[in-house]
């Protein structure tokens, strides 16, 4: 039922170097970036670098996840087998598509999203985060 990677999401102590690190070393394309954080793309991949406190004492205790690609009509069926198999949820949906955040039974963090990277830059042109500014052409 998952279709692809969506997106990672890493928990970044400092979003400037960070930012830094993965446009003018690793050569990312820089999407959008905003107080708390920055969308790039790494080829195909849509990437977050997400400001989070935790992640300075140690990242995995942070935002850091790996999301899945799902279709729109079958989320909620897989949403429904995740959490019937007792998987814990880490973190609430706020995002533009639905989203389920939940861990493994190891304790990975992970998640299941309708939407992409276009589909989320539409929705924050619409409604802004805080100092959001967007850096890509389109």
């Amino acid at each position: 039922m998952i279709t692809a990677i969506n997106h990672v999401t890493l928990a970044v102590a400092d979003l400037d170097r960070s930012l830094r690190f993965y446009v003018d070393v690793l050569g990312c394309h820089a999407m959008a970036r905003w107080v708390r954080g920055a969308y790039l793309e790494a080829g195909t991949l849509w990437l977050c670098l997400s400001l989070d406190v935790r992640a300075e004492a140690s990242p995995a205790t942070g935002g850091t996840h790996l999301a899945f690609s799902v279709d729109a009509d079958r989320f909620e069926t897989l949403r429904d087998r995740i959490l019937t198999a007792g998987a814990r949820q880490w973190q609430d949906d706020r995002s533009e598509g639905p989203s389920l955040y939940f861990e493994d039974p190891d304790g990975h963090r992970l998640e299941i999203h309708v939407g992409d990277l276009r589909s989320r830059l539409a929705a924050c042109r619409q409604a802004p985060y805080e100092g959001m500014e967007f850096l890509d052409r389109a």
